[in-house]
């Protein structure tokens, strides 16, 4: 059977994961989300080089052991013909051989942000995808927070009039914060403590900031000027980057992130402010939109209000009221990838608006390859058009 025949048949997409294990930040997140509206169904895998975890994590989520490997190049080998696509979850600095090695064997991918740790890397899997341009989605999860498809529609409907300025944050507080605090986190993977061209800060939290700015407004910034800082203990890593920008139309944007600023979780919040109104987004609240406009008059949105997206009846599995969390933004995000894959697989591509490839996650690296040299230089940086 070949996986176009298999995406026309009735049930779950089949799906694989490279890495992702019980060990690992991200894994039961992408296990939890892609099961959610039963769209897929996670079949087989290579979730660790540490062969306890591995053998744990198929037995946990009941992958049959004639299904689990014990490399990922064993696993492509003999699963490349029986999965309609492939999650990478390995740590970034592993994602350009095996990105390349999928798009070789024309097996469609889910890749976890960033698609790789460098402009180098990138365009040696845009060399390789332009071969065969083979499905390839990457997965930028806030942007499936129903409030913030509605900021999105609302934005592009012209809601708050002409937009002046734009500021994005997502502080942290994961490298300052107590170990013995509850609810600790695990040392970070020394691959996070490593910085290269782009620091690796930009490649976690600030791909995330540009994904959603564009996702938003749809422009990318023109020029841009950086402050990158040191205040944890782990010496010369760059650990808190605050960046000013500048769009087409004399607007004026700005991006904040940090991993030492106490109090914060996460605490990833928009701002927006146009000529007629403004609008705000705290992922602490996920649920509520917040709008303010030119007659004074505020107003806050939740999906029992009148509504353009966040109404729809795949954005409530339960009514208002019950709140709508990260894993349920991760969830409509894997709706949309299954159906972007079958629209892909029947018509050559595919025109899902909140899927995105390649191409945005090379805008993305330049963005901040910029910003590191504007931090270098200490002036500002022109972005190619």
């Amino acid at each position: 059977m070949t996986q176009s025949d298999r995406l026309h048949t009735k049930g779950p997409l089949s799906l694989g994961f490279i890495g992702g294990g019980l060990s690992s930040t991200i894994g039961q997140a992408h296990f939890a989300a892609s099961r959610l509206d039963g769209r897929w169904q996670l079949s087989a895998g290579f979730f660790s080089r540490q062969r306890e975890m591995n053998c744990k994590t198929a037995e946990t989520w009941h992958i049959p052991q004639d299904r689990l490997y014990e490399t990922w190049q064993s696993f492509v080998a003999s699963e490349k013909d029986k999965l309609d696509a492939v999650v990478v979850l390995t740590p970034t600095p592993e994602h350009l051989e095996i990105v390349c090695a999928l798009i070789n064997e024309g097996i469609p991918i889910i890749c976890e942000k960033p698609l790789g740790s460098s402009i180098e890397e990138t365009d040696l899997i845009n060399q390789t995808y332009q071969e065969s341009r083979n499905f390839l989605s990457v997965t930028y999860n806030y942007s499936g927070y129903p409030m913030v498809r509605e900021l999105r529609e609302r934005i592009r409907n012209g809601e708050l009039g002409r937009l002046q300025q734009i500021h994005f944050e997502m502080p942290q507080e994961v490298f300052l914060r107590s170990s013995d605090t509850a609810g600790k986190t695990a040392s970070p993977q020394s691959w996070r403590l490593k910085d290269g061209a782009i620091p690796t800060i930009c490649l976690d939290l600030g791909v995330h900031l540009h994904h959603l700015a564009y996702f938003i407004i749809g422009k990318e910034p023109e020029r841009v000027i950086a402050e990158c800082s040191n205040f944890s203990t782990h010496p010369g890593l760059v650990d808190n980057v605050m960046m000013w920008l500048e769009y087409e139309d004399e607007m004026k944007g700005s991006f904040w992130m940090s991993k030492t600023a106490l109090g914060n979780r996460n605490g990833l919040r928009l701002r927006l402010y146009g000529e007629d109104g403004s609008a705000e987004w705290v992922q602490m609240h996920p649920e509520e939109l917040r709008i303010s406009y030119k007659d004074g008059t505020l107003i806050t949105v939740d999906r029992a209000a009148k509504t353009l997206i966040s109404g729809e009846a795949r954005y409530n599995r339960y009514r208002a009221g019950h709140p709508s969390g990260f894993i349920e933004a991760f969830a409509n995000l894997y709706y949309d990838i299954a159906d972007a894959l079958i629209e892909y697989r029947n018509d050559g591509e595919h025109n899902n608006p909140y899927v995105f490839g390649i191409d945005h996650s090379i805008r993305g690296l330049e963005l901040f390859a910029a910003t590191r040299e504007s931090d270098n230089d200490r002036c500002w940086k022109e972005l190619k058009k």
